[in-house]
């Protein structure tokens, strides 16, 4: 006969299931990780927004990549939300903040200058870098001057001039609203229901994820992933803790934080270097 714990794993398993469908509904497109999902593999999407936030009507987009993970062997690296690729080779990094602090004005100096340090190879010439663009969609206005854009370029502070080195900044006020193109965006990624927003292209998206069998199993898994993988960090601060206490065997490292033992290895590899 099946015991307590039959009955108990299934209704955790269910209330889980419950709780990440209810979290669904509540999905934003200012909340990255439904962003990212929703614009994996959608040119048609971040094509419309780029048109808008770049008032670029023409622009063009060739590809598009999601959580892109930049790596920098000797400092740090970075993870961008969006990736894409213009029709004239320009690069477009987009990325989502709720929080103010995660939007800092030298947070978009790092992606800009990683996206550099990894467009070139060795011995091509500066010229061949292409145009680059640093975008934050930010929920408030963290500018604090009630614009819709906030576009950054360097130039000459004597003439006012631009310096025209092909490396821009945007940030875009999630907080805007108006019977305009950016005030009728930043309404849509604010909405929770498809049926509210303007723009059929993202609301056909939010739909898919949201609606549709297909789509809110992909959700589903990928909550369930990302859970996994804030998990598994966590054991890994615990075996970077323990490894630097340096009284535990590695074997009762791997017992303790249910990595393997080739991971633990890796981390004290990391960790001496």
């Amino acid at each position: 006969m099946g015991g307590v714990d039959d009955l108990i794993v299934p209704e955790r398993i269910e209330q889980k299931h419950q709780e990440d469908l209810q979290r669904l509904r509540d999905f934003r497109l200012l909340d990255d990780d439904f962003l990212t999902k929703c614009f994996e593999g959608d040119t048609a999407s971040i094509e419309l927004v780029l048109q808008i936030v770049l008032e670029k009507p023409d622009l063009k987009v060739l590809d598009v990549r999601t959580q892109v993970f930049v790596e920098n062997l000797l400092n740090r690296s970075v993870r961008l939300d969006i990736l894409a690729t213009d029709s004239t080779g320009a690069k477009l990094n987009v990325e989502v903040q709720r929080s103010d602090k995660g939007a800092g004005r030298k947070r978009a100096r790092y992606n800009s200058s990683m996206m550099d340090a990894n467009l070139l190879k060795k011995g091509e010439d500066f010229n061949k870098l292409p145009e680059t663009w640093v975008i934050f969609i930010t929920e408030n206005d963290v500018m604090g001057r009630g614009l819709p854009l906030y576009p950054i370029e360097r130039c000459f502070l004597r003439t006012g001039e631009r310096f025209e080195d092909g490396s821009h900044i945007l940030y875009v006020n999630g907080a805007y609203r108006g019977d305009t193109p950016i005030g009728k965006l930043m309404h849509d990624f604010s909405c929770t229901d498809a049926a509210d927003m303007y723009y059929g292209t993202l609301a056909d998206r939010v739909r898919f994820f949201k609606e549709s069998k297909e789509g809110i199993e992909i959700m589903c898994r990928a909550m369930e992933d990302m859970r996994n993988q804030t998990l598994k960090e966590g054991m890994k601060e615990v075996a970077l803790r323990m490894l630097a206490a340096g009284k535990y065997a590695l074997e009762e490292i791997v017992n303790i934080s249910g990595l393997s033992l080739e991971e633990v290895k890796q981390l004290k590899a990391d960790r001496s270097a």
